[in-house]
């Protein structure tokens, strides 16, 4: 009975003895995030430079906003600089191509000619028209004479009626042959006009795609001319800008290859519908671009005074 007590009794010291060893771990815990504003501090702190007022840190996922902001009280934007005309030209006739007069990157004029359909077929068709219009002028002319004849034996009671008759229309027959044979060689000379592919714009050559020799059948584009005088600068702002835009506006742009040099230009047109994606709207200006340096599918640097 002594032993058993003692057992237990030893048992018991050892459990208490090792207890007190025991130093309770001390747990890690993160700092509580930092308010909106005691952030913006923070950064300032940190890299020394001044946060934009009335921004917060972008969220994950969020859908980015347009390239477009308020920079010493004018709003900045990015834009690209397109073309207000378009053309594509193709040949009003079908044929091979004879002629071009121009390359890609040429300046042209409107109404300048820019290709020619082969025409040697035409030009045979035309002088044998020519040469039946003058047969049938002939032929009008005689027929003409004669009726006036008949008119005064008629007058007289000299020749019966149907013989005036027969010269009437003998005559009337002469003059629908010759109005036929002028109409030919009115459409053949059309042929030979529109075998040319003018210009329609004072622009420059986009692309060229056909060569000579090669034949063009209805509907081929052969050239793309873009007009680049005045163009077009198109660019989003964020829809919280709207108050602040107005047709009319005064534009500055700069662009990468002509660096130190502002363009300047006009707001024309306002976007109506806010893009639900990016809670923007399209803004497009004018620029003359009378020297021709800016061109089609340039990028630029937008800035604009707020409307007041």
């Amino acid at each position: 009975m002594m032993k058993k007590t003692l057992m237990i009794l030893t048992i018991a010291l050892t459990i208490a003895a090792c207890t007190k060893k025991q130093v309770p771990q001390a747990t890690s815990t993160q700092p509580p995030p930092l308010p909106a504003d005691v952030q913006a501090v923070a950064t300032v702190a940190t890299n020394g430079a001044p946060a934009s007022a009335g921004t917060a840190p972008a969220e994950a996922g969020a859908p980015s906003a347009p390239a477009a902001e308020i920079a010493g009280g004018k709003i900045a934007a990015t834009g690209e600089f397109v073309s207000p005309v378009r053309s594509e030209l193709s040949a009003r006739i079908t044929g091979r191509v004879g002629k071009i007069y121009v390359d890609e990157g040429s300046r042209v004029t409107k109404g300048q000619p820019i290709l020619e359909i082969e025409t040697q077929y035409v030009r045979l068709n035309l002088q044998k028209a020519e040469a039946d219009s003058a047969r049938a002028k002939a032929m009008l002319d005689d027929t003409k004479r004669d009726l006036e004849r008949k008119k005064g034996l008629m007058a007289t009671n000299s020749i019966p009626q149907a013989t005036f008759d027969r010269s009437l229309t003998a005559f009337d027959q002469a003059n629908a042959a010759y109005a036929s044979a002028q109409a030919q060689v009115a459409l053949l000379r059309q042929q030979l006009e529109d075998s040319v592919v003018r210009s329609p714009i004072d622009g420059v050559v986009a692309a060229k795609r056909t060569d000579v020799g090669q034949r063009l059948s209805d509907n081929t584009v052969a050239v793309v001319v873009a007009q680049t005088s005045p163009l077009k600068l198109r660019f989003r702002v964020p829809e919280r800008y709207l108050s602040s835009v107005h047709k009319g506006q005064s534009v500055k742009a700069n662009v990468d290859p002509y660096p130190g040099q502002v363009f300047e230009g006009r707001v024309t047109v306002i976007g109506g519908v806010i893009d639900p994606a990016t809670r923007s709207l399209l803004v497009e200006t004018e620029f003359p671009n009378r020297d021709g340096k800016l061109r089609p599918g340039m990028f630029a640097r937008v800035e604009l005074e707020p409307a007041g």
